[in-house]
């Protein structure tokens, strides 16, 4: 039996609260460790699974975020693989990286948070506060990080600002990995129902300056989470 059988015949318990963010944390952990080299294939997720007594669901949200921060590439139909022992220090979503969306989304998402406030219908702000409901409810990652894709995208919508509903509608994907990957390792979760409930709040008021802070104030401290995460990956 070889060191990577050893180590998958060794059963892992974990707390179920934080199950994915603990496989992930030992996963890197392994990788930045040097024990899974680079180029080496990491064991499937049905392995995987079995090792940590967890689903394969929660398993692959580990994996995504690995290759997120640039430690593992998934080949359709073979596997994920090692890049690197330890990452270069950007998060990459797709075509852009973290550092592309910190910038660009307060010119877009302030504004049409602003515009919302003032132009949304009735119809949307339901929509706004079921989403909020739904999030404050949601405990699987997955379906929350698709919710608040679904926020971010009707807020850019209710602007009635094409640009705006574009843009968003471009880089939802990339906004859903962010997401993902801050629940994972921000934890960011409560503190985004949190804001996303003032920012609904504002735009109930119909309060322009309110709506626009409440969503500053909600990308800063994504940013500010994201800024955390590459610093602890640079180090």
């Amino acid at each position: 039996m070889n060191d990577l059988e050893n180590w998958l015949s060794d059963p892992a318990t974990l707390s179920r609260k934080s199950a994915s963010e603990l496989v992930f944390e030992e996963l890197r952990s392994l990788i930045l460790s040097g024990r899974f080299a680079a180029g080496s294939k990491l064991p499937s997720e049905s392995k995987l699974a079995g090792k940590y007594g967890v689903s394969r669901p929660i398993v692959r949200e580990a994996l995504r975020s690995l290759q997120i921060l640039g430690l593992t590439e998934t080949r359709t139909g073979s596997g994920t693989y090692v890049l690197a022992a330890a990452g270069d220090g950007n998060i990459s979503y797709g075509d852009y990286s973290a550092r592309d969306l910190m910038e660009a989304r307060p010119y877009v998402e302030v504004s049409a948070a602003g515009w919302a406030a003032l132009r949304r219908s009735n119809d949307e702000l339901s929509r706004l506060l079921g989403l909020c409901d739904e999030m404050e409810q949601e405990e699987n990652t997955e379906a929350w990080v698709r919710l608040d894709s679904q926020f971010h995208g009707l807020i850019a919508a209710a602007s009635k600002n094409a640009v705006f509903r574009d843009i968003v509608d471009e880089v939802r994907e990339a906004m859903a990995q962010q997401s993902g990957l801050l629940t994972v390792l921000g934890p960011r979760r409560q503190e985004s129902n949190d804001e996303h409930r003032a920012i609904v709040e504002a735009i109930l008021a119909g309060s322009e300056i309110e709506a626009r802070a409440a969503m500053e104030v909600h990308l800063k401290k994504v940013e500010a989470a994201v800024n955390r995460i590459l610093g602890a990956e640079r180090r």
